[in-house]
């Protein structure tokens, strides 16, 4: 640990909760190098969320660690409408790999600020048949407008989640070698969250790493996928078993690409801004149970500042746990029972935010049962997904049995132990462990099961 030293203070104590005196982080740079360490990479410790404050607790040593990051909380109200073309910018601090997520109406129409990030001389744009026809020659134009040395090549795969696999995967490696696109290409994903994906990890593998550039265009990628650097593709067996750790340069969200979003995908997307309320941000959730219809009703202020408080939180938690040793993991509130739904009725049948919807109210009822949350907080989380049309149980064909074969392969097992995120404590907290009562966990698939 003393490695860390200059990046953090901690206290280490003997008891289960964290000394109140544990001193708050000090650093400007918010790098807690602390979650690489193999201690913490243990299935038997436990990570709790209290607000800003992470709670670290070791079951072997029966110790717990608390580190609280001192970024500035922001919670203005969506008063003012902002500036055609002109950015919000969040960055996402990594140190030497940070970069700017730009976030606004119409920055499509400023090719500067695509351009800044574009290295080389060619660019390919991985985009699907569905928004290459809408937004595929706006995006060249920013490209190549006053630039005339810029070339673009573009390959346009089909539409679906059903399609994120290697097979289609390869059509981007296809491409990229026909162009003869070397080293110093950019890749662009335009596209949802399964072209971002799927981009970004073409990226990272050719050539053994390219530069990459988010250009997201639906709530889910906006707010949650683009957002990160991570990449990846489906296996038959499991939803983003095979991908890399990979940065973009920028993640461009031009707002106005939502006018396009079908409104079931723009009511998927608001499950992922939903999270980011009940995990870490009470105020957040807060708002959102006030303005839920303003964003259904694709109020521009309210989506903007739904969007930038997401990204704000993301990007929070990215440049403390890149690489999703502990703290990230928090992230993935509901995501074990929803990739298990989306594995199990297959990929594409349901929208990814539908199935997280379903699995955050199945760990809500389980955080329940285990006493860890009041009855308040799980009225109050089927409220509000009601309010996005999302679901509030899984699909009536899933069993016990499918949860569990799906949930066994889960990326947060370790040492055949399932590690789930719960929440626990007020609103805003939550934990990832694997410290919780299996029977209860049986309980709550039987209650949301036939079988």
């Amino acid at each position: 640990m003393a490695s860390t030293a200059s990046h953090f203070s901690l206290s280490l104590s003997t008891n289960q909760t964290a000394s109140p005196a544990t001193p708050k982080l000090s650093t400007k740079s918010s790098h807690l190098h602390c979650f690489q360490s193999s201690q913490f990479l243990s299935p038997r410790y436990s990570i709790e969320l209290t607000g800003k404050c992470v709670s670290v607790s070791t079951a072997v040593q029966g110790r717990s660690l608390k580190v609280c990051a001192n970024s500035a909380q922001v919670m203005d109200q969506f008063t003012t409408k902002a500036e055609h073309g002109v950015p919000t910018i969040v960055e996402v601090d990594l140190g030497s790999r940070s970069y700017p997520i730009y976030i606004g109406s119409g920055l499509l129409d400023k090719p500067e600020l695509l351009q800044r990030h574009v290295h080389g001389k060619r660019v390919l744009v991985v985009t699907n048949n569905t928004i290459a026809p809408l937004y595929l020659d706006k995006v060249a134009d920013a490209l190549t407008r006053g630039n005339p040395n810029i070339s673009v090549d573009n390959v346009i795969l089909p539409d679906g989640e059903q399609y994120k696999d290697m097979d289609t995967l390869m059509k981007v490696f296809d491409k990229a070698t026909e162009s003869r696109l070397d080293r110093r290409c950019t890749f662009v994903a335009l596209g949802g969250g399964v072209i971002g994906d799927m981009c970004g990890f073409a990226a990272a593998a050719f050539l053994r790493g390219v530069n990459f550039i988010q250009i997201p265009t639906t709530v889910m990628a906006q707010v949650d996928s683009s957002v990160g650097g991570k990449t990846g593709i489906n296996h038959p067996r499991g939803k983003n078993l095979i991908g890399a750790f990979y940065q973009p340069q920028c993640v461009l969200i031009d707002t106005d690409t939502l006018n396009t979003l079908p409104d079931r995908e723009l009511a998927s997307g608001f499950a992922e801004v939903i999270k980011y309320g009940l995990i870490r941000d009470a105020q957040f959730f807060e708002w959102q149970e006030k303005n839920m219809q303003a964003l259904m009703a694709r109020d521009p202020s309210a989506l903007a500042y739904a969007i930038k408080r997401s990204c704000e939180n993301k990007a929070e938690v990215v440049s403390l746990d890149e690489k999703e040793s502990g703290l990230r993991a928090t992230l993935n509130l509901g995501h074990t029972f929803g990739h298990a739904i989306e594995t199990s009725v297959g990929y594409g049948h349901w929208l990814h935010g539908e199935a997280v919807a379903a699995g955050m109210v199945m760990a809500v009822d389980l955080s329940h049962r285990l006493g860890w949350i009041d009855d308040s907080i799980v009225q109050r989380v089927h409220a509000i997904l009601e309010q996005a049309n999302l679901p509030t149980a899984p699909p009536e064909n899933m069993t016990v049995d499918m949860f569990k074969s799906v949930m066994a392969v889960d990326k947060k097992v370790a040492d055949g132990l399932l590690r789930l995120i719960l929440l626990k404590g007020s609103l805003g907290n939550c934990v990832f462990t694997g410290d919780y009562d299996r029977k209860a966990l049986d309980t709550t698939l039987h209650k949301f099961c036939k079988s």
